[in-house]
């Protein structure tokens, strides 16, 4: 990975309570003598929100794309985990958006359409200072359908409405979706699947995105598996 993705390196969102490493299992049992999955997934998540909106640097991120590799692999749950303990660290509005053509339950909203005050209005708050924006798409991804234009403005009519975006990613390793997007924000997040990306497709996704001059902020790794057979974990 690059010296960007190396800050956060270390940084694993982990969402099943079977999966977790061992020795991390056996320290936080030691110290607390309760070992709770969900708040070490919790704690990692809150640890990567400090490291990429919160870190002291010339190009602090306040837009951030979250992209898987494969097109099967939804973030989207993520995303808003993400968003909400971000707004909890923060007084600035937050908004997580999906970057995509919505489903039959989702208002989508066209990028072309929007007026200069209309995101909020469209929106629907989960929080004190968090909303969840319907999918928004300006039709295809690509320049010459002047995609890119219609990014840049949303973008900008966020960040006039909101401190802090997270953005729900199309798959990095599939389409030139993110890298899109991550040209037009302050950076992507690469989000690994421990039970099904494979190396060398990872591998492939990342040179894309340096390839299109994306800012890689950091790789998050997901469902990795716990090798302790499960009726041992329950006595952890």
């Amino acid at each position: 990975m690059s010296a960007n993705a190396n800050v956060l390196q270390g940084t694993d969102a982990i969402t099943s309570s079977k999966r977790e490493s061992p020795l991390l299992c056996e320290t936080a049992h030691q110290a607390t003598n309760r070992w709770n999955p969900e708040d070490f997934a919790r704690e990692q998540i809150l640890s990567l929100v400090r490291r990429v909106f919160f870190a002291n640097s010339d190009r602090p991120a306040q837009q951030v794309v979250f992209s898987g590799v494969e097109r099967n692999r939804s973030v989207a749950d993520i995303c808003e985990e993400v968003a909400r303990i971000l707004a909890q660290q923060t007084v600035g509005h937050v908004a997580v958006v999906k970057a995509g053509l919505g489903t039959a339950e989702e208002t989508c909203i066209r990028v072309s359409s929007l007026k200069p005050t209309s995101i909020k209005s469209r929106s629907t708050r989960i929080g004190l200072n968090l909303w969840r924006i319907p999918s928004a798409a300006p039709g295809e991804f690509n320049h010459e359908t002047g995609a890119g234009l219609h990014w840049l403005r949303f973008l900008e009519q966020l960040r006039n409405e909101f401190k802090f975006v997270v953005i729900d990613g199309p798959a990095a390793g599939t389409s030139s979706e993110a890298a899109l997007l991550g040209q037009l924000t302050d950076g992507l997040i690469l989000v690994l699947d421990a039970r099904s990306t494979r190396r060398a497709t990872a591998q492939k996704a990342k040179e894309a995105l340096d390839a299109a001059k994306c800012r890689i902020l950091g790789t998050m790794l997901i469902e990795r598996s716990f090798p302790i057979p499960e009726q041992i974990y329950r006595r952890l």
